[in-house]
């Protein structure tokens, strides 16, 4: 079966990141966040979903905060979301065939 880590960067997303981790909670086999200094309950909700969650200084470069991410992935293949995407429950179905 193939494995699949989803990884994400954020920052003061507590009003969309329950939505989006519950869509894909079922179909990754970790989750990885990289929060680059968020002062609202970002990192907090999001520990209720994984234990990898993981401060990166912002340092004005997307890319750099992105690769880190990967880096810690454990799995062959990556999935890459914005706080505010979501798996809509069509997609959920077909990723579990």
């Amino acid at each position: 079966m193939v494995k699949i880590s989803l990884c994400m960067i954020v920052k003061n997303e507590e009003e969309v990141l329950r939505q989006c981790l519950d869509s894909v909670k079922g179909i990754c086999d970790e989750i990885i966040i990289v929060d680059t200094g968020s002062t609202d309950k970002t990192k907090e909700l999001a520990g209720e979903y994984t234990k990898k969650v993981i401060d990166f200084e912002w340092i004005d470069d997307f890319s750099a905060a992105r690769n880190f991410a990967f880096q810690q992935a454990t799995s062959p293949y990556i999935l890459w979301l914005d706080a505010d995407d979501i798996l809509q429950e069509e997609n959920q179905k077909n990723s579990k065939s």
